[in-house]
């Protein structure tokens, strides 16, 4: 009867200001930390100018993921100090880190100026922060469910969940300001500075709410019972009770709530300006709209999963997702770019080659020299992001496109002039044919179908919703209270730090293998369906759990 009571009573004044405080600095921890991948490119060109374009990208993408590598091991270090001085103080600490690394990235000598050392710090930067989101989501999640009334803990929990994508969304809506006042010119030279700069006022706004906060009541309960764990880390991960609940919330959930998040919201953006060559601000302002119209999905399957329960929601996503990427990314290509669906469907492009010749396309130092005529011809492909077919055969390479074929070369033993000129003919040639068969260099503006795309990108921030927003009441419910900051940090941040934050770049390596631009989405589909698999096998439901009792 009581937890009816609790469950259907109207959320009170100090409950509002734990959600609120909690997730606004939530909110700005993300901002801070998806302002670099928002500006992967221009920050590329920045401080990893010494190397070729398609490396810069890459490059900029791996220090990208340098950020989300170490997620997991801010988890287990902040993590403990969560579990054994309070959730409080801790994600007090983790919001400066993030905080000031994020003004200093905004202050930051590019490569021009101080050499190697300005990637060498950005890399540092970035893994700071890294470390500072990964204390700092398990701390908020298990903040807010240790204040929320049992029964309304997917509900109260799902407020935290938005937070990723507000801050993404803010990210976008601030570059764009600023992009569209000053220009692209000045932006790209140095006003891409500035987003990171008025980070310095969110870190103070930051700081003064959680400084009002008190600490969550069931550590407080906890700790003057003298029940506090004195070594978290051991009781999380040494006793197989506890490991195998750490395991299997890393594979049955963590690990396909993480690629779908990613895919929907990340590997959308670089896909509709990478692969479909969308202007990159209309880009961003596509994917905003569609997190304006998705976000509030978030506290829908929140809410939803205190009355039907998390798993069913969480699995769902991970199964309607797996099913519908590919036709969803096709249908992606012919809104944002027709001329390019088109020419695809009635001009394939196959390269025809000797295996022996081909070498893995991926260079993410770009140090690798291809010099065969197969990777030659591939290479020349991939740089237009064109999407083209293998076929085995000996001899030298031929590119197939349409009823044109055009014969590669080897450049190996080629004098440095004469391998310039060279290259320099066959990507005419090349460009030239890709031109007659229907090939656009960039999407025609005019042809950009925005409803539809929209349509299309908010349907994917709706299967994020479902995968993300019961996921921090489940994780929260998985494990006791003396353990909980630090065995709930450790699945979500592999998770989304492995998983989910190295997709872009994973997915990037077998696009460029492959030579399929859709092929990337495998890594997806695969992992949300190993999720789904397992999570329906071996996961139990956790939305009646009692926290408190669970110390």
């Amino acid at each position: 009867m009581a937890t009816a009571v609790a469950a259907n009573a109207p959320m009170t004044k100090e409950e509002k200001k734990v959600i609120f405080a909690s997730s606004l600095g939530t909110v700005f921890e993300w901002y801070d930390f998806y302002l670099y991948g928002t500006l992967a490119v221009i920050i590329g060109n920045q401080f990893f100018s010494a190397l070729d374009p398609a490396s810069r990208t890459i490059f900029s993408l791996l220090a990208f993921a340098a950020g989300f590598i170490v997620r997991p091991f801010g988890a287990i270090v902040f993590g403990r100090l969560g579990d054994m001085i309070g959730r409080k103080y801790t994600f007090l600490v983790t919001i400066l880190i993030m905080g000031l690394s994020t003004f200093i990235v905004g202050v930051l000598p590019s490569y021009s100026s101080i050499g190697v050392a300005a990637p060498i710090i950005l890399i540092g930067l970035r893994m700071l922060q890294g470390l500072a989101l990964g204390g700092e989501y398990g701390g908020a999640a298990t903040y807010v469910a240790e204040h929320a009334p049992h029964g309304k803990r997917g509900a109260y929990t799902s407020w935290i969940q938005t937070t990723a994508t507000v801050g993404l969304f803010l990210s976008l809506v601030v570059i764009l300001g600023v992009r569209t006042s000053i220009g692209e010119k000045e932006f790209a030279d140095w006003g891409w500075r500035i987003p990171f700069l008025v980070s310095i006022f969110l870190l103070a706004i930051s700081v003064w709410i959680r400084l009002s906060m008190n600490e969550s009541p069931a550590f407080k309960k906890m700790k003057e019972e003298g029940k506090t764990s004195k070594a978290p880390l051991t009781e999380s991960f040494g006793q197989w009770k506890n490991l195998k609940i750490v395991i299997l919330a890393l594979v049955g959930l963590t690990a396909g709530q993480a690629v779908v998040w990613y895919t929907g919201q990340f590997y959308a953006l670089f896909f509709l300006t990478g692969a479909l060559k969308v202007d990159g601000a209309l880009a961003n302002m596509l994917i905003a709209a569609s997190l304006i119209i998705g976000t509030p999905f978030f506290i829908v399957f929140g809410s939803l999963s205190d009355k039907i329960g998390r798993k069913p929601i969480i699995m769902a996503g991970c199964l309607i997702a797996a099913l519908t990427y590919f036709p969803l990314f096709k249908a992606l290509t012919a809104a944002a770019n027709p001329d390019l669906a088109k020419a695809q469907a009635t001009n394939r492009v196959v390269v025809t080659a000797d295996p022996k010749e081909c070498s893995f396309q991926f260079n993410p130092t770009g140090t690798a020299k291809f010099t065969s005529s197969c990777d030659i011809a591939k290479q020349v492909l991939s740089g237009r992001s064109v999407s083209y077919e293998t076929v085995d055969a000996p001899g030298v390479a031929k590119i197939s496109i349409g009823e044109t074929i055009i014969e590669s070369y080897a450049s190996t033993g080629l004098p440095a002039d004469e391998a310039k000129k060279k290259d320099a003919e066959f990507k005419k040639v090349v460009g030239d044919a890709l031109k007659a068969a229907g090939y656009p260099e960039k999407a025609d503006p005019a042809k950009v179908d925005k409803v539809k795309i929209v349509l299309i990108l908010s349907l994917l921030v709706i299967y994020v919703t479902m995968v993300y927003g019961p996921i921090a009441a489940m994780l929260v419910e998985l494990f006791p209270t003396r353990i909980r900051y630090t065995s709930m940090s450790l699945p979500y941040h592999i998770g989304n730090g492995w998983f989910g934050g190295l997709l872009p770049a994973t997915a990037l390596a077998i696009v460029a293998q492959t030579g399929n631009m859709y092929n990337g989405l495998w890594y997806p589909i695969i992992i949300a369906g190993i999720t789904f698999v397992i999570g329906m096998l071996f996961v139990k439901e956790t939305k009646d759990v009692d926290i408190y009792a669970r110390d």
